[in-house]
């Protein structure tokens, strides 16, 4: 068992309760995940399995496609509804004034980690900052965000979709939403429907699970090798780069033998398959 198997997260599950239980449910240990989401968040989680451990960090930097509720009037010290209230007045917001709003985050920006978040400063998780009650100076991130646009709006809530880069964090992008309109947003619900060429559509969930052969799995030039080649590049030897490619991935008999990345003219080893 070797591949990508593409999770439908149900609410309430942290990611790691999702590769504990498609572990038990595969009887194996090498699971791993691409990307975290929140117990309260639902939808797409590319999982990483067997030999796949070794496309984790390829398939880590994809830009996502999300689709989040916002409740108006509320701010919370995690951004999202689970967390305490620190903040709370009504409020009528005008429609095109949002409208106006988002549409001014398709860009570029830099994004403040979420005090509540997973991130590392000096050696310690920011949420164990926050459980303490102590100051840290919050690390930011460039993040892009696309494609933003209202899918529904009503008097205390909004839904809106759109695309970012990896490392963005919704939550935060509806706080500085909100911190914009000068009124106290936080996050009700969250979807994730897309990771790079992956979609919600094509997962399922953890009792129906259905691995994606590593060959197709990312989407680089296929080379067939001979018995030469075959010894280079299972042995990690370097190779001119003929290819005209960044990246290529060497197969045998519809298995893949080893990925090379592009150094300059020269074709080095990146990642190196082993089946048993």
């Amino acid at each position: 068992m070797n591949g990508i198997i593409l999770i439908n997260k149900e609410k309430g599950l942290t990611s790691r309760d999702v590769v504990n239980k498609v572990c038990k449910v595969l009887n194996m240990r090498g699971v791993g995940h691409t990307g975290t989401l929140d117990p309260l968040a639902t939808g797409l989680m590319v999982l990483c399995v067997g030999e796949g451990l070794k496309l984790v960090e390829l398939l880590t930097n994809h830009d996502k496609d999300y689709i989040a509720k916002v409740k108006i009037g509320i701010k919370t010290d995690t951004y999202d509804i689970t967390g305490k209230v620190i903040e709370e007045k009504e409020y009528i917001l005008d429609k095109s004034t949002l409208i106006k709003v988002l549409n001014s985050f398709n860009k570029e920006y830099l994004q403040t980690v979420p005090i509540y978040s997973s991130i590392k400063v000096n050696g310690k998780k920011l949420y164990e900052y926050a459980r303490e009650g102590k100051r840290v100076d919050l690390p930011k991130r460039l993040v892009k965000i696309s494609n933003m646009k209202l899918l529904n709006f009503d008097n205390d809530s909004f839904t809106f979709s759109v695309t970012v880069s990896s490392g963005t964090y919704i939550r935060s992008l509806i706080n500085d939403i909100g911190n914009k309109l000068g009124i106290p947003l936080t996050m009700e619900e969250l979807k994730r429907t897309r990771v790079g060429s992956f979609t919600l559509d094509n997962a399922n969930n953890i009792n129906n699970i259905k691995i994606i052969p590593i060959i197709d799995a990312i989407s680089i030039k296929k080379i067939e090798v001979d018995d030469t080649l075959y010894k280079k590049v299972s042995n990690g030897v370097k190779l001119k780069n003929i290819y005209d490619e960044d990246m290529v991935m060497f197969i045998r008999d519809n298995k893949p033998i080893a990925i090379y990345k592009n150094d300059n003219g020269i074709m080095k080893s990146y990642r190196v398959f082993v089946f048993k």
